[in-house]
């Protein structure tokens, strides 16, 4: 680590003190960027990235709201609005109970990057709330979405910040939320992506972060003169990143085995056919059910809980050739990433934010597997979100697979921009600094022409 890297993280960790996952995230792109720093001093002497890495507002509000037995409770929401060098505010809410300022502000962070590297005009945000809509009624999500709008909306719009979903918040809570914001605004503007095909939503956004999961890792493979056809693959999470994920590399040839969710994981030897994606789809979706469902289903499957007392996740213990981790931040430590290594994993391709530790991602490097860090790999989602918004814009809606086409296009060129820029800055093969650097001169350029603001 040099000396500005170290420096850095000092002031970083004096400044923002038990913040261990925006601690992990700064670091990372920290590491990656000080190549880049030495070259272009200019960015260091106008401090760019100490100015990318604290937020330009972060809006934290109370939530209260009354269920159906009249019960009163009181949340507490937040909104992170990062940067808007290159355009609005953009990022998902996450409604969940381990949501809190550092976990928030390491994903808006990403999310400068992951927006730049899309190549659309997007700034970097993040929101959510400690609320958890898992096993509740559809009336106490709808109240408690109506009362987090009612502040939230004066600190969006669709030239200021536009939300979009995130863990816990899916098309039922997008829903429940804009009605509340056309409501209190009395206007109807695209100011939330993945909103419902009736009402401004865009066709392939529910698929998106999955489809453009897979896309990237076929990109990795074809650098390589190799397809995902006949390819062993292991998935984390159960929702829809991972369901997408699953559909996809079965369109592609290739074969899906592990799901999961809080409580444990499934190891369907046989595979994740479309028919049993189906079920998975019907189980999580509708029925709000637990995987270890799955195996009273398919008896070919086991089910194995999860024990909180492990150092490792076994889910990450089989032979396999790809793994897509899905489910959330840092679900893949070092010994984990040991265990991918030892089972033959060689392409490792993010659809979640963040899912591996520091060591971890070192072990992958240092093995120079195929790696595609989150921000570059699973920035499908964020890239239909923007595309949402030009079709709202336009007032002209895409057909399928005009928007497939155009995410398939980008997910390409982040591929692209990823190989260039690491090999630029001589770490040929290396998709985290790639993805680093490449997301960063773009904001870094755009926040030089603007000035100190």
């Amino acid at each position: 680590m040099s000396q500005y890297v170290k420096d850095l993280m000092n002031e970083v960790k004096a400044r923002n003190p038990n913040e261990p996952e925006f601690h992990q995230a700064v670091q990372e792109v920290a590491e990656s960027l000080a190549i880049v720093l030495d070259r272009h001093p200019e960015y260091r002497t106008a401090k760019i990235l100490e100015r990318i890495l604290e937020p330009e507002r972060v809006i934290m509000f109370r939530v209260p709201w009354v269920d159906e037995e009249g019960k009163t409770h009181i949340n507490r929401g937040y909104r992170i609005e990062m940067n808007s060098a290159i355009g609005p505010y953009k990022g998902g809410l996450r409604f969940h109970p381990s949501v809190n300022l550092s976990i928030l502000k390491f994903l808006a962070f990403e999310q400068v990057f992951k927006n730049s590297l899309t190549s659309l005009p997007m700034g970097g945000g993040k929101g959510g709330s400690d609320f958890d809509p898992k096993g509740k009624s559809d009336l106490k999500v709808m109240r408690f979405c109506q009362s987090f709008m009612s502040e939230l909306q004066r600190h969006i719009g669709p030239n200021t910040d536009v939300p979009a979903g995130d863990i816990g918040v899916g098309g039922r809570e997008i829903g429940y939320l804009f009605g509340m914001y056309k409501k209190l605004r009395n206007e109807f503007t695209g100011v939330l992506t993945g909103k419902g095909l009736n009402w401004g939503g865009s066709l392939i956004r529910p698929e998106a972060t999955g489809y453009g999961a897979v896309y990237f890792a076929a990109e990795m493979l074809s650098s390589r003169n190799e397809t995902l056809e006949g390819k062993v693959c292991l998935v984390s999470g159960s929702g829809n990143v991972a369901q997408y994920t699953v559909e996809k590399i079965n369109q592609l040839g290739g074969k899906v085995v592990t799901l999961s969710d809080s409580t444990g994981y499934i190891y369907d030897e046989e595979g994740i056919s479309p028919e049993k994606l189906l079920y998975v789809m019907d189980l999580k979706n509708v029925r709000r059910g637990r995987i270890q469902e799955y195996v009273t289903k398919y008896k070919s499957a086991v089910y194995t809980a999860l024990d909180p007392k492990a150092d490792y996740n076994p889910l990450w213990n089989h032979k396999a050739s790809c793994a897509f981790p899905s489910a959330t931040q840092n679900e893949i430590n070092a010994k984990d990433a040991q265990n991918l290594l030892n089972n033959g994993v060689y392409v490792v391709s993010e659809g979640a934010n963040m899912p591996t530790t520091i060591d971890g991602v070192n072990l992958f490097l240092d093995k120079k597997i195929l790696y595609g860090p989150g921000k570059a790999a699973n920035a499908g989602g964020v890239s239909v979100s923007g595309l949402e918004m030009s079709q709202n814009s336009m007032r002209l809606p895409w057909t399928r697979e005009e928007v497939d086409d155009r995410l398939r296009m980008i997910m390409k060129n982040i591929h692209k921009t990823c190989v260039d820029m690491a090999e630029r800055f001589g770490t040929p093969g290396n998709y985290v600094n790639g993805a680093n650097i490449g997301g960063f001169l773009k904001v870094a350029d755009a926040m030089m022409d603007q000035g100190v603001v």
